[in-house]
C-alpha cells in the first residue's frame, strides 16, 4: 500500500510539474515587457537598398536605445518572405510589439492574423499594405506617398507651363508593387495631367537602387534621342540616371531635367551642385515617433490610425543653404 500511494504521489507531482510547464514562462506574454519593464519591439525592415533606408534604420535603432526598448531587428534584404519569416519569429518569441516596413503592399493578411491572434499589436512604418483582414495593425507613420509624387508634378508643370511643344518625361519606378512606388506614380501622373504637353514616354523600375537607376537611364537614353527630364522616385535612382546623362556626354540638369523623392545628403549635393533640379523630401527619422507609439500600444492607450510625417521641398538655393545642417 505504501508503495502504491508513493507511486501516486510521484505521478501527480509530475502531472503538476508537467501543467505548469506547459504554459508561457512569467513575463513572456505580449506587454509584459523584459527584464526591467522594457517593450520589446520586433522590427523587420525592408533592407538596405538606398541611403534613406540606411538612415531610417539608424533612426530606429537610436530611438529605441534613447526609449529603452529591447530592439530585436531584422533585415530583409528586399524579400518579403523573409519579412513574413522574421514576422512569425517574433510572434513565436512574445514580443511586446511589432513594426516593419513592408516590402510590397499584399499578401500580408495571414501573417497579420497571426500576430492578431497572439495578442500582438502591429505598427507598419513607411509603407502601408493592403488587407483584408480587419484590426490587424493599430496604426501608420510615415510619408503622403501621393502628396509627393503630386509635389513633384507640380513643380514639372510650373518650370514647362510655357514649352511650346511636348516634354519628353522618363520615370524610374521604385519596387514594383511597393506602397511609394504606386503612390507616388499616382500623384505625379495626376499633376502633370495638367498640362498636355508634358508625356511620360517611358516608365520603368530601378528597384529604388543606384546601380538600377543607372541601368534603366541608360536603356532610356539608347531608346529615345530626346529626353527632357527625369522623374525618380527616390534619390539614388536619380544619382544613378545621372551617372548615365554624364557617360552619354549630356549634361544632367541641363540637358536632361531630374526631379527625385527623398532629400537625402548625396541627392541634396547633386541639387545645390545643379546636377538635380527639385527634391521633394521624404524623412526617414522615423525612430522617435515610431518609439512613442509603440509605447502607447502596448500601454493600450489609443493612436490615431495614421500619422503622416511633415515632409519639405528644395530647389537649388535651398538646398544649398540647408545642406550643411543635413543629418542624412
Amino acid at each position: 500500500m505504501n508503495r502504491v500511494m508513493t507511486a501516486m504521489a510521484v505521478i501527480a507531482t509530475a502531472g503538476v510539474l508537467a501543467a505548469c510547464g506547459s504554459g508561457p514562462a512569467p513575463g513572456t506574454a505580449p506587454g509584459a515587457g523584459s527584464e526591467g519593464g522594457a517593450i520589446t519591439m520586433g522590427f523587420s525592415q525592408v533592407g538596405a537598398e538606398s541611403g534613406w533606408r540606411t538612415a531610417n534604420t539608424k533612426s530606429i535603432q537610436e530611438a529605441a536605445t534613447a526609449a529603452d526598448v529591447d530592439l530585436k531587428f531584422s533585415d530583409a534584404n528586399g524579400e518579403q518572405e523573409n519579412q513574413i519569416s522574421a514576422i512569425r519569429s517574433f510572434v513565436q518569441q512574445r514580443v511586446d510589439v511589432i513594426a516593419f516596413s513592408p516590402v510590397v503592399r499584399t499578401g500580408w493578411d495571414a501573417v497579420l492574423l497571426e500576430a492578431k491572434n497572439a495578442g500582438i499589436p502591429v505598427i507598419l512604418t513607411d509603407r502601408a499594405v493592403d488587407t483584408q483582414e480587419k484590426d490587424v495593425f493599430k496604426t501608420f507613420v510615415g510619408a503622403d506617398f501621393v502628396e509627393e509624387g503630386r509635389r513633384a508634378g507640380k513643380w514639372v508643370v510650373e518650370q514647362h507651363a510655357s514649352a511650346p511643344g511636348p516634354v519628353n518625361i522618363v520615370q524610374l519606378e521604385g519596387t514594383t508593387g511597393a506602397d511609394p512606388a504606386i503612390e507616388r506614380n499616382s500623384g505625379f501622373a495626376d499633376a502633370i495631367a495638367a498640362n498636355p504637353n508634358l508625356r511620360v514616354i517611358a516608365s520603368q523600375s530601378g528597384d529604388f537602387t543606384r546601380s538600377g537607376g543607372k541601368q534603366v537611364m541608360e536603356a532610356f537614353l539608347k531608346a529615345n534621342p530626346k529626353i527632357d527630364l527625369v522623374f525618380a522616385q527616390n534619390d539614388d535612382m536619380g544619382l544613378g540616371a545621372m551617372e548615365a546623362i554624364e557617360a552619354a556626354g549630356l549634361t544632367p540638369g541641363k540637358d536632361v531635367q531630374i526631379v527625385a523623392v527623398d532629400a537625402t545628403h548625396d541627392g541634396m549635393q547633386a541639387l545645390a551642385d545643379g546636377k538635380f533640379n527639385y527634391i521633394v523630401e521624404c524623412n526617414p527619422l522615423l525612430g522617435p515617433q515610431l518609439m512613442d507609439l509603440a509605447k502607447k500600444v502596448v500601454a493600450g492607450e489609443p493612436v490615431p490610425p495614421r500619422v503622416v510625417t511633415p515632409d519639405e521641398a528644395f530647389d537649388q538655393q535651398q538646398a544649398a543653404a540647408v545642406l550643411p545642417d543635413r543629418k542624412y
